[in-house]
């Protein structure tokens, strides 16, 4: 035994050549195909990352549209998309804001005119996350009431969301919501306007990367000797996670009355503007 032990150590023949490349070699491959594997996941995470960064202009430049397209019927405008990871689409009546006005004769409600649906582009959080909860209005600094005042106004909101459990699955979210514009006037007598764009799901044929949407009417809605209008935001679609953790508002209900800002004087002309738009995807 000794000298077996013996002559082995003194062997001082190697393996032989092409036994020792084959193992070179298949030690190389092996670290190629991991480094391969390494790049390939950093790629995709840079294009998912980028990807929705992209979107979240896209929603901004979709926003913008819905001004001009909801109060010129039969105005279209079509924005293009990227989605190599993502997928847009439009889900319908998930806020519903109910306005309730004081006049002479008592209540009223209006909230038959105020339902509207969400533009959503769909990050899966297998492709890009940002962790759950995870909530960003884009701008940073954007208002997150949901009626805002003067000319110059948004009558959208943009903003990001992961949130997990709801029952469409698991995305990180760019969410555009139409939301109201208020505008006051004093000329002869106190006049408020209010716009509210109502959107609603029109043909999704999903033949392209494209968001189109149409102005396919207005309702006007004038009422005098106001003295109080009422807003609530609801959400019918609560169950499937819409409900006001998603959207963030600053406010449920907001009050104008003669001490609110914009104020709103006894006597009153108060007038509404709907603006009915459809929206498809991939219709061009």
């Amino acid at each position: 035994m000794k000298t077996a032990i013996s002559r082995f150590y003194r062997n001082r023949k190697a393996v032989s050549p092409a036994f020792s490349t084959m193992i070179l070699t298949a030690g190389v491959i092996v670290m190629i195909l991991v480094a391969m594997g390494y790049a390939s996941n950093i790629m995709n995470l840079k294009l998912a990352q980028n990807e929705f960064s992209s979107n979240k202009q896209l929603m901004q430049t979709a926003g913008e549209q819905l001004d001009d397209i909801a109060w010129t019927i039969g105005r279209t405008q079509t924005v293009n998309f990227a989605g190599r990871f993502g997928s847009l689409n439009f889900t319908e009546q998930v806020v519903n804001y109910k306005i309730d006005v004081h006049t002479n004769s008592g209540w009223e409600n209006l909230t038959f005119q105020g339902e509207t649906g969400v533009v959503l582009f769909n990050m899966p959080v297998s492709a890009y996350s940002m962790g759950d909860d995870y909530f960003e209005r884009v701008p940073f600094s954007a208002n997150s009431s949901f009626l805002l005042s003067g000319s110059s106004s948004p009558v959208s909101q943009v903003f990001c969301i992961e949130k997990f459990g709801m029952t469409d699955g698991g995305y990180l979210r760019v969410a555009m919501v139409p939301t109201i514009r208020v505008l006051s006037s004093t000329v002869g007598s106190n006049y408020l306007r209010f716009y509210l764009p109502t959107t609603h799901s029109g043909d999704n044929p999903y033949r392209s990367q494209s968001l189109t949407m149409t102005g396919e009417g207005i309702i006007k809605i004038i009422k005098p000797n106001v003295d109080q209008v009422v807003i609530t935001a609801s959400y019918p679609k609560a169950a499937d996670g819409f409900d006001a953790s998603f959207f963030n508002f600053r406010n449920a209900t907001i009050t104008l009355n003669s001490t609110s800002t914009p104020k709103l004087q006894a006597g009153s002309t108060v007038e509404f503007y709907f603006g009915k738009v459809q929206v498809s995807i991939g219709a061009t």
